[in-house]
């Protein structure tokens, strides 16, 4: 290790941090005008519950981007990890593959450590800060104690390391992963009654599914998918509420 790969570490790790933050409030603020254009008034009176959304949100891109600012320098200066750049390293029908399986190995991993966050100890000192969001707004998605951040944060990292995953693929996950976290909070449903209502509504998580959580706390853990709900009863479907109305 040489005198300046601390300072190369620290700048990434640092770089990264601010990427995540400009990601989350680029993402959240695009979602949150489109509530304010769509439904005037949706969220009135919530400002002060948007403040700590918000303060609480850029706490937890350090904590997303230090370990991912490590891991992109690893990466790039000693071929740490399993990201991969040359597309014909494996078969092309890895690249689409791979991103389902990160997003189901990341929903069977969100699935039981929400459970677990629902307990009742652990639910008073680190989730009651995520469920203080009533109703969850567009910039709830990151609202998180500092455990549960490290919780739901560290596990894509990790993940890289054992599972290959071609550079582009991982930024379509991460790119699913932070849009579905905000629209599921918006709280109200932005996706078509087609695609809720319909069959592929039966198997994906959106706002619809993710709000009746925030309102009954004891179902409907899961981040993307509905099976691991559904095979443990824990499903208990979605919530219905016209577009005009908040929940």
């Amino acid at each position: 290790m040489n005198s300046q790969t601390p300072v190369a570490v620290l700048l990434s790790a640092l770089v990264m941090t601010v990427i995540v933050g400009l990601r989350y409030l680029a993402t959240s603020g695009l979602f949150a005008w489109l509530t304010r254009r769509r439904l005037p008034g949706h969220y009135a009176g919530l400002d002060r519950q948007i403040r700590r959304e918000i303060g609480w949100s850029l706490a937890t891109t350090a904590i997303y981007g230090v370990p991912a600012g490590v891991i992109a320098w690893g990466w790039q200066q000693h071929g740490w990890t399993r990201i991969y750049s040359d597309a014909a390293d494996y078969p092309l029908w890895w690249m689409p593959a791979s991103v389902l399986v990160y997003l189901l190995l990341h929903d069977a991993w969100f699935y039981w450590t929400h459970r677990w966050m629902h307990r009742p100890r652990v639910f008073r000192t680190v989730h009651a800060i995520h469920h203080a969001s009533r109703p969850p707004t567009a910039w709830a998605a990151m609202n998180f104690h500092p455990v549960e951040a490290a919780i739901v944060g560290l596990f894509i990292p990790a993940l890289v390391f054992v599972v290959p995953i071609h550079a582009a693929m991982l930024a379509v996950v991460l790119v699913v992963m932070t849009v579905m976290g905000v629209t599921n909070h918006m709280g109200w449903e932005i996706f078509p009654r087609w695609l809720v209502q319909g069959a592929l509504g039966q198997w994906l998580i959106t706002a619809s599914h993710h709000h009746q959580h925030h309102e009954r706390y004891r179902c409907n853990y899961g981040l993307y998918f509905r099976h691991w709900d559904r095979w443990f009863g824990t499903d208990q479907g979605m919530a219905r509420w016209r577009a005009s109305e908040r929940p």
